[in-house]
Parts: structure tokens; sequence; C-alpha cells
């Protein structure tokens, strides 16, 4: 359940903080008070469009946050948008998406208004919705099958990996033998391409390496040796003389020695060092292969090489894959007939079965003044196996005498969608796994009896969800376990969107306010009786789960009365 919801900087909210229980709350309030601001808050906290409009004016961003109760675990969720239109998502301050952000809200709240989708309205849905109504009659046949669905997926999925289409697995197998052919003909060995860019390189350079090493054999030769040469023979005269001139000379000769070897390899080097055009275009095409090779197949030659071992080996299977293939179709055609008797035994129920739930729905919608009405539950079959097995499920519903059935998104009336959203959440309540309902002004287009039992449909609900009305009319306010006021005030030449939790009294008289527009002794005691039909139906629900929880045994009516029962 929503425990808190923080909005801040939306059309004229400035800073507003709501307190919400479990239980029915209904939200009332002046028109243009920011009612319909705190849904829209709520739906783009749920993942809905944000558009830059809607941030205060004068404020740079928007922010809603809430506090949610989930399996005994308490989640914030917010979303804050800027004026450039960027996005913050966090669920527990983890950042998301806002599709992530989406996913997790649907399953939280369920916003109904009079141009919104319900899970209920999604026909992909409808399936679960009638398994879940089943129950285990139909659960657990559905494990069973699903978990031969899996495998079967599994097989299948296997089956297209291993090429078990002839021409999928020729095609593959050219395409194989031609890369192993390129690769071949490329003749390519380890540490090939260094030794041919090297190459390159000296080519490339070959003027400049040439004029180089000229130069510095000169120097070697006609100055340093013959320099070091002279060196070494007046080191020599006076070496006897002392050990270090000894040393000194030795050292002299050492590098006499070691640089007249480097200027014989610098004579060499500059004989072997030449340009031949025929020899740089061969490297050029070489050094190209190699590239266009390492962008097909690898970063360098070693991974070339491997890869080329990988496709042999990937040839091989190929070849010999026929038998394996053959075991996958055979197994996956022992499944099919197991999934077939499963899915048919699921469809024999579910034909069975929904006809309790349409009857059910129907007698909710007479209840609630549509007496023409008539849901029901449409089975198709499908072309192949789904999860869910063979069965197409939509939920289609007619509302006039002589009327088809129709899809229930093709219904018109605000007044109609209402009353029969109602009823299946009526219904599927025990079911409906999103644990807050959100309904804004679905009153629109009922009043009088229809009106009434449109509220009693909501207090029930209540009891198993936490449920949250914007409403106009006193017969739902009435209803409420908590009842807010939406009001606006202006401070500072701002108009500001302010809301109070009321008291026992102020509830009866915001239904005395919305009942005629004005409040009067006569819409004071009308507020009175319809709350009092609210207290008294709160206090038989209590009795009766009192007596359910073994907490109070009744023998007798009277006895069933003093507990508050007194119908």
């Amino acid at each position: 359940m929503i425990g808190t919801l923080h909005i801040k900087n939306i059309g004229i909210i400035d800073d507003l903080s709501i307190d919400l229980n479990e239980g029915f709350n209904v939200l009332t309030g002046e028109t243009g008070a920011g009612k319909t601001l705190i849904i829209g808050s709520l739906k783009i906290l749920a993942g809905d469009r944000f558009s830059k409009e809607m941030i205060r004016k004068g404020e740079k961003f928007s922010f809603i946050e809430m506090l949610l109760y989930k399996d005994d675990e308490e989640i914030i969720v917010s979303r804050e948008v800027n004026l450039s239109g960027k996005n913050m998502c966090k669920i527990n301050g983890r950042m998301v998406t806002v599709n992530e952000l989406k996913e997790f809200m649907k399953n939280v709240v369920d916003i109904h208004g009079q141009k919104d989708n319900q899970l209920i309205l999604e026909q992909k849905s409808h399936i679960m919705f009638l398994d879940e109504y089943i129950g285990d009659n139909v659960l657990i046949l559905k494990d069973s099958y699903n978990q031969k669905y899996k495998e079967y997926r599994k097989i299948k999925d296997e089956i297209a990996r291993n090429y078990g289409d002839d021409k999928e697995k020729q095609r593959k197998l050219d395409l194989l033998r031609y890369q192993i052919n390129e690769i071949d003909e490329a003749e390519l060995k380890k540490g090939e391409e260094e030794s041919v860019e090297e190459k390159l390189k000296m080519m490339q350079n070959s003027e400049l390496i040439s004029n180089n090493l000229e130069e510095t054999n000169y120097l070697l030769s006609e100055n340093v040796l013959s320099s070091l040469e002279t060196a070494m023979k007046k080191m020599d005269k006076i070496s006897e003389y002392n050990t270090i001139y000894e040393d000194m000379k030795n050292r002299i000769e050492s590098s006499f020695y070691d640089l007249e070897e480097v200027e014989r390899e610098l004579s060499s080097n500059r004989d072997e060092n030449y340009f031949d055009i025929n020899e740089f275009n061969e490297l050029e095409r070489r050094f190209d292969l190699i590239q266009d090779l390492k962008r097909k197949y690898g970063n360098n030659i070693e991974e070339i090489l491997e890869y080329r071992k990988e496709i042999e080996k990937e040839i091989f299977d190929i070849e010999n894959l026929e038998e394996y293939v053959d075991k996958l179709k055979r197994d996956s055609l022992k499944l099919e007939k197991e999934m077939l008797d499963l899915a048919n035994k699921m469809t024999q129920i579910r034909e069975k079965e929904s006809k309790k739930l349409s009857k059910e729905i129907t007698d909710e919608l007479k209840d609630l003044e549509m007496k023409y009405s008539e849901f029901s539950v449409k089975i198709e079959s499908k072309d192949g196996f789904e999860k869910d097995g063979l069965d197409k499920i939509e939920f289609m519903i007619k509302t006039n005498l002589g009327e088809e059935s129709k899809s229930l998104i093709k219904i018109a009336s605000g007044g109609e969608m209402s009353r029969i959203m109602l009823a299946i959440k009526k219904v599927l309540a025990t079911v409906d796994r999103v644990p807050v309902l959100v309904f804004d002004e679905i009153d629109t287009g009922i009043s009088g009896i229809a009106a009434k039992k449109v509220g009693e449909k909501m207090k029930e609900i209540s009891k198993t969800h936490q449920v949250i009305c914007v409403t106009h009319l006193a017969t739902i306010a009435a209803k409420g376990n908590y009842n807010y006021f939406i009001h606006k005030e202006t401070e500072n030449e701002k108009t500001k969107t302010k809301i109070e939790l009321l008291n026992e009294e102020e509830t009866i008289k915001e239904i005395a306010r919305i009942s005629t527009g004005e409040i009067t002794d006569i819409s004071l005691k009308h507020a009175k009786e319809l709350r009092k039909d609210n207290d008294y139906l709160s206090r038989l629900d209590k009795s009766l789960k009192q007596i359910e929880q073994g907490k109070v045994v009744v023998k007798t009516i009277e006895e069933l009365e003093k507990l508050g029962a007194t119908s």
C-alpha cells in the first residue's frame, strides 16, 4: 500500500505530502483545487509521460516521491523531471529507466479514470485472471504444462541453433567453408604481420636510413676510430707505471673494438639498404590482406588461426548433426503429444469455469443497475503452443438487449465502463495482485441508485485493496474510511494546493457540501444519514471478521445485534 505521497512543483502544487491509509481513501474538494494534479502525479510516478508545462511556474524541476509498504518492506520510489526534460527515476535509491519504473509500478498501483486502460483491459492478462479465479484445478495442470513447454522451447531452440533446416544448414556450411578457404589461401604465419610492417617502414624510409648510415659510418671510421687508436697508443706508453692507466687503456681498447664492429655492421647495412618497387608493392598487398582478415576473423594473426580451428570444428559438427537433430525432433514430438493432452484438459476446465465467472460478474453488473448487461469469456484456439496452453482468452461485454458482445476496450460510455470495471474487480479482488487501486472521477455519468451501488462496491474492494478515489458524489464520499479535503490558498500572491484529513464532523460537512453545493440543516441531515449507512456497514464487517477469527461466538440474532449488526 501507499504510505506517503510527496509532490513538489506540479502545477499549483508547491510542496504537498499526503499520508494515506489502508481501506477506502476518498478525495474531494473544490473544482480546480488540485485533485487532478494529485492523480496526475501518481500517473507520472507510475511511468506516464511528463509535459514540461506541468512544472510549477518559476521552478526548474518537479519531484514526486512515494513511500510504499510491500511484503513487510519499505520501498521509496521517486521521479524528478527538470525543464530540459531530463528524467531521474529511483527505486530505493537505485537509478532506473522510465521503462523500468513503469514495469515496477504496474504491479503496485492500478489507476483507472475515464480514459485509462487497466491491466484488466489488456487482453493478454485475461487468461491469467481466469486461471487465478479457477485456482488449483487449472494451475496444477498449468504448472506441469509449463515445465514441458520450457523443455519444448529449449529443444526447438537447440534444433534451430544446430541448423535442423536443410537450407539453413547448407547455407552455413558454404559460409564456413568459404571462410576457412580464405584463411588457408593466405598462408599466415605467427609474427608475420610485425615483420611485414617493419620491412614496409624500412623501404618507405630507405633514403633517410641510407644517408644517416653513411654519415654515421664516416664519423666512426674517419674520426672516432682513428682518435681511439691514437689514444690507445698514448695510454700504452704509460700503462706500466700505474695499474689505473692499464685499466684505462684496456677500456679504450674495448671501446675501439666494439665501435670497429659497429662500423663494419654499418657498412654492411648501408649496402643492404635499397628500394625495390616490386618488393614494396608485394609487401603492401600482403599487409592489406592481413588487415582485411583481421577485420573479419580476429585482432591478430594468432586469433585468426584460432578462429580457423573453431570453424573447422563447427563444419565437422554440422556435417555430423543429422543423428543428433533426429533425436531432438523425436523428443519434440513426444513433448507435443504430452502438452496437447494437458492443454486440452485446461481448455475443458476453462470452458466450464468461465461460465461461473461470467455469471458472477453479470450478477454484479445487475447489482450496479446494469440490468441488461451480460459478461462473457470468449475462448478461441491458438495456432501453436504458448506458455499458457492453446487457449486465447478475451473478456467480452454486452450492455443492452439485442446487442452483440464486444471486447471490453470497445465500450464507449464512461458510466458503463466505470461499473463494468468495478464489477470485474469486485469478483476478481481476491486474485488481483495489484494492491493499490485508484479511481479518478469514475462517477461521471452515474447518479442515484447506481452511484450508491458504485460506492458500496468500492467499499467492498477496499477490504482487500487500498482504494484511493476522487469523487464529486456524496453517496460515494460517505463510504470512505478516510476522507481528505483538497482546497487552494493564496500566499505571497501565489496559489497553492492544500490537503487535510477530515475528522468525522468535518467529513459530514464535506458530504453535505458536495451533496447540495452548500451546508444547510437539510444537507447536514442527509449527510448524517449517508454516513450512518457507512457506519453500520463498518460495524457489521468488523463483527463478521471477529466471528470468522473465532474471537467472538454468537448463537442468536440478539447476540449478533449487540455486536453492531442491527439490520
